[in-house]
């Protein structure tokens, strides 16, 4: 990725700052959209001058590369967790709870969406999404291929592809069916969710 924070001669108080800038960018995003929202407002809303925020990050664009790699790394702790359980594929049905509030959650979604808005029309941004995707889609893959054969499940890789392509789009299209029916019923939905993840998983 080529548009990332700058290196700082003094790294903790440098991420410190960055984790400042972050948060206020953050913020401005979620009220007046990535195009609406100013450097100098998120330079007012960070506490400090836009120079010096150019200390940290070159532009807007650096800024979501940072909420990018951000995402990269929760993923990859998620990852990381999964792999390290008894029985990942059992895992994933039963997180299902979890992961369906937590994609519900607008304090979880409003960035993503932004960030998905600009990756349609800058290449740069989502050329940046592409390589997270790809990297995590690597690392779920080879957990549910590892899983599956230890249960005597065909592991055929192109088809697990096409499975956790479906478990994906599920989970990312929670927030546009919020959008379009705030009132829908939570339990019917998880349970919904753990019939499919039951069907992706296990199923033959």
């Amino acid at each position: 990725m080529n548009q990332v924070e700058k290196k700082h001669p003094d790294s903790e108080r440098a991420n410190t700052r960055r984790k400042q800038v972050l948060d206020a960018a953050e913020s401005c995003f979620s009220r007046r959209g990535f195009h609406g929202a100013s450097m100098a407002e998120i330079s007012k809303a960070a506490g400090m001058s836009a120079g010096h925020i150019y200390n940290y990050f070159d532009s807007k664009d650096a800024i979501i590369a940072a909420f990018v790699m951000q995402n990269m790394e929760r993923v990859s702790n998620l990852m990381q967790d999964l792999a390290q359980r008894e029985d990942p594929l059992q895992a994933v049905i039963d997180n299902a709870g979890e992961h369906v509030l937590e994609s519900m959650d607008p304090k979880v979604w409003v960035m993503p969406l932004e960030i998905q808005s600009e990756a349609s029309r800058n290449p740069a941004i989502a050329s940046m999404l592409q390589c997270a995707d790809r990297r995590s889609r690597q690392l779920f893959l080879s957990i549910v291929k590892e899983g599956r054969i230890k249960r005597g499940l065909p592991a055929d890789e192109e088809m697990l592809e096409g499975r956790i392509n479906t478990l994906i789009a599920m989970y990312q299209g929670l927030p546009v069916r919020v959008l379009h029916n705030p009132d829908i019923k939570v339990e019917p939905l998880i349970a919904g969710f753990r019939i499919v993840l039951t069907a992706l998983m296990l199923g033959e």
